[in-house]
Parts: C-alpha cells; sequence; structure tokens
C-alpha cells in the first residue's frame, strides 16, 4: 500500500495541521463548532462549522485510537464517577476515572447506572475484556460511541484506591471483581464525596458528543 493511500487527509481541502487543530479545539475546551468557525475567520481561513463537525467526527475515533498506548495511570489513586450527558439525542450514563493529578484513564459509556454498567468500566479501565473473564465482566450490549476497547496487552497501574461517590452500585461492583480475581484484594474502595471534587469539577467541561 502507498503511503498516499494510508494518508488519512487525502483529499482534503485543508492542510492537515489546521484540521487537528479545530479538532483538538473542540475536545479539549468549551467551544461550539461555529465558534471555531469565527476562530479560523479571524485567522484569515474560511471554514463552515458543518465542515468542523465532520471533521470532528472522522478523526476523533482515530486520534483516541493513536493515543491511547500512550495514556498511563501516573499514580495509583483512583477517582471514579459518573455524569448524564446526551448523545445522538439519547440520554447515557458517562463512566470516567482520573488519577490523583486529573489525567484521564479510562471512560464508558452506558445506557445504565447499575453494578453491572459499573463491572463493566473497571474491567475496561483495568483491561480485563469480557472474552477474557467472563465472571468479572458478563458481555453487555455495546454503546456506539467514539473510542475502542483497550488493548489487553498494554498494562496499566493497578490502583492502590478508588475513590467513588456514595453510589450503591460501586461496592457490589468492586466486591464481584474481587471474587473473581479481576481485582487484587488490597485495592481500598473509598466512598467520601469530597475526595471526588477533582474529576466532578472536570465533569463541567465535557462536551456532548455530537448528532449525526
Amino acid at each position: 500500500m502507498s503511503k498516499q493511500s494510508q494518508n488519512p487527509f487525502k483529499w482534503r481541502h485543508f492542510e492537515a495541521d489546521i484540521i487537528l487543530l479545530c479538532v483538538r479545539w473542540y475536545l479539549r475546551y468549551a467551544l461550539s463548532y461555529r465558534d471555531l468557525e469565527e476562530m479560523m475567520l479571524e485567522r484569515g481561513l474560511s471554514v463552515d462549522h458543518t465542515t468542523i463537525y465532520r471533521w470532528v467526527l472522522h478523526y476523533a475515533p482515530e486520534i483516541e485510537k493513536r493515543w491511547r498506548p500512550y495514556l498511563n495511570a501516573t499514580t495509583d489513586s483512583w477517582k471514579v464517577d459518573e455524569t448524564y450527558i446526551k448523545v445522538k439525542k439519547v440520554w447515557l450514563y458517562l463512566y470516567r476515572a482520573v488519577d490523583s493529578e486529573g489525567s484521564t484513564l479510562e471512560f464508558l459509556l452506558s445506557p445504565t447506572r447499575d453494578a453491572e454498567a459499573a463491572k463493566h468500566f473497571f474491567c475496561k479501565a483495568l483491561h480485563v475484556t469480557a472474552s477474557s473473564s467472563p465472571q468479572a465482566c458478563p458481555v453487555e450490549e455495546q454503546v456506539s460511541q467514539p473510542t475502542a476497547l483497550v488493548d489487553p496487552n498494554i498494562t496499566t497501574l493497578t490502583p492502590r484506591v478508588i475513590n467513588v461517590d456514595k453510589n450503591a452500585a460501586y461496592p457490589k461492583a468492586i466486591a464481584d471483581l474481587k471474587a473473581a480475581g479481576a481485582l487484587p484484594e488490597h485495592v481500598e474502595l473509598r466512598q467520601v464525596k469530597y475526595l471526588n471534587n477533582l474529576i466532578e469539577q472536570d465533569h463541567r467541561f465535557i462536551q456532548p458528543f455530537p448528532s449525526g
């Protein structure tokens, strides 16, 4: 296969740097597509907001897939929380885990907020797939989202402590994972609300997923 055919920006009217800049700014900051259209115009580029929308849909999954192998936990203290967001006009629960420095470790979209959803999320965060640990993670219907399953060959630092809110589903999920051998017995679960202020505050900057 030629290098040209492998170029993900082939046939694009704009340079790759411009496309990636718009996609990165949309994903990182609380900007709308029209905000980015205006910002590009101020820089001498006329880009319609619908074009930027298509760039995000096309390139965001590829960006996520390429940087994920380099995403590693920097501390052994996890902060886990869930919030309710709209994805393509459907309300879903977004589970997220960050380390004590605020770096995102993993996320999962789920139609439910219960122990099974929590177990599914923890398995994903721990890089345990449903096929390799069926007892810990029963196969659930996958929610369409712009992310690929984590490569099970990539290792993540096992948490020393997992901080969560008062959601009753978390203790059951952790107990089931320990019983199945998917999580070491020494991992401590803390249900202290103020310890999760970091991730709860960070939820304010989450962008809604674009609709098709």
